[in-house]
């Protein structure tokens, strides 16, 4: 991207503004700087826009399906409204349910709890545990981490090819790693699995906010993802896919909204006729302001055009990939390879450092915002680390000596509404702190590393 197209590209900054950009915070060596959230991975912050959308229909707010009011009535007209913009910004088959959920990993457990008897499970090492963990009641085959996107398709196709041909069998994939933020070939996977007679469901958790994500392009069977990773608040999330599994298991939750009719029996029990819909798994009040939350984002990023915003997070990714290169002592994690594609995300370690002691000091004296740790995909940072499950560093002190394994990592995040300037004090700051060391002390408390003020 040239300098004249990035700088055009600071519009896409301006035009999607996100809620926090003039927070000021305090910084352990005195005065104030203005936040630089760049952990947007973990959760990004929400679009004005959407806020003000939230905002706006507050006043209105009434129940859902269950009353006759004027407000009941618009607050259900805004529910499924919102239902049929978010399968719209899917791409969903005309066919395909779209359930309203809490996050990515209640839509995750939902699906897991909606599987056929015998189904077995098929899922990278290399996943979010959202992706990971939910299948405790099928028959799970955990595979090894790939080191290349054709690696991950034949070490699929292999697997498949040895499962019982006749069983119902899903794929769980992530779209975008959450550790390395690189893109997973998911039409090739979705292509292997159909052609072994398995189904395929996305983890779109990473990908939703960076990447347009096609459900009939793609050709997976269902999709997930989580309002607070696309500019929403949190308490939302988003189940899409087929219908048949979904209306043919148990409700997810029993209550109120999933039944179409209860009566009593003559012997004392109670027999239900449950909804086909995607109501039969959206028990109890539902989270009408979550669901027009994310609506709402899913409008605002089509109109901001993926193209333009795909063009501007690829021109802070290399900016950050280049400032970090000048750094010996920082390495860069990756399965692909440093030019792999990826979205927003980048996880490194720094040579002689304490992950969590470099962080702590990005916050601390810098105001910058970002995660250490193991971002909820233990297997694979392990993997990345070469680094012992049952190591532990402690803050203040070196997590591993020069040329040892690291313990865990830092990462860093953004998309929409980062501005170059959070990027480069971010770069500026690894620099710094590299070169001259903290200059405040730190210690460990509750398992995390904090500024020390006790002096």
């Amino acid at each position: 991207m040239s300098v004249s197209t990035a700088a055009a590209d600071q519009s896409v900054c301006a035009s999607l503004p996100v809620l926090g950009r003039d927070v000021t915070v305090p910084l352990v060596t005195g005065g104030e700087v203005t936040y630089a959230a760049l952990d947007y991975a973990a959760s990004a912050p929400a679009l004005q826009r959407v806020w003000d959308d939230v905002a706006a229909y507050a006043p209105y707010y009434g129940s859902v399906h269950r009353g006759a009011g004027y407000l009941s009535q618009l607050s259900t007209d805004l529910f499924e409204n919102a239902r049929r913009t978010v399968a719209e910004f899917l791409d969903c088959r005309a066919d395909d349910q779209l359930v309203f959920t809490r996050s990515t990993t209640d839509s995750l457990n939902l699906l897991a709890a909606a599987l056929p008897a015998d189904c077995q499970v098929f899922v990278f090492e290399t996943e979010h545990h959202a992706s990971l963990l939910p299948w405790r009641d099928a028959r799970v085959t955990y595979l090894n981490a790939p080191r290349t996107p054709r690696q991950a398709v034949e070490t699929l196709e292999r697997a498949l090819a040895e499962r019982d041909p006749y069983g119902p069998a899903l794929v769980c994939v992530t779209g975008a790693s959450n550790v390395t933020g690189e893109l997973w070939p998911v039409k090739e996977l979705a292509a292997a699995a159909h052609a072994h007679g398995a189904r395929i469901v996305l983890d779109a958790a990473q990908l939703a906010p960076h990447h347009p994500v096609s459900v009939r392009d793609l050709d997976v069977d269902w999709v997930a993802f989580s309002g607070h990773k696309l500019y929403a608040p949190f308490g939302s999330g988003v189940l899409a896919g087929r219908a048949d599994w979904l209306r043919e298991a148990e409700p997810y939750l029993a209550g109120g909204g999933a039944s179409r009719k209860v009566s009593r029996r003559e012997d004392g029990g109670v027999d239900v006729d449950w909804h086909d819909s995607a109501a039969r798994h959206e028990a109890g009040s539902p989270n009408v302001i979550g669901a027009y939350s994310i609506a709402s984002a899913c409008k605002a990023l089509t109109e901001a055009g993926f193209d333009t915003l795909v063009a501007r997070e690829q021109y802070l990714i290399e900016k950050v990939q280049a400032g970090l290169a000048e750094v010996p002592a920082v390495r860069i994690l990756s399965l692909f390879g440093d030019d792999a594609p990826r979205v927003g995300v980048i996880s490194f370690v720094v040579e002689g450092w304490n992950s969590s002691h470099f962080a702590a000091a990005l916050s601390a004296e810098y105001g910058i915002g970002v995660r250490d740790g193991l971002f909820c995909a233990h297997p694979l940072v392990r993997t990345l680390l070469g680094s012992d499950p049952q190591a532990q560093g402690e803050c203040g002190a070196p997590e591993a000596a020069p040329g040892e394994k690291s313990l865990n990592a830092i990462r860093v995040s953004f998309g929409a509404g980062t501005p170059d300037e959070h990027v480069e004090r971010f770069v500026n700051a690894v620099k710094e702190l590299v070169t001259d060391g903290a200059r405040w002390n730190y210690r460990t408390e509750d398992g995390r590393c904090v500024p020390d003020t006790s002096a």
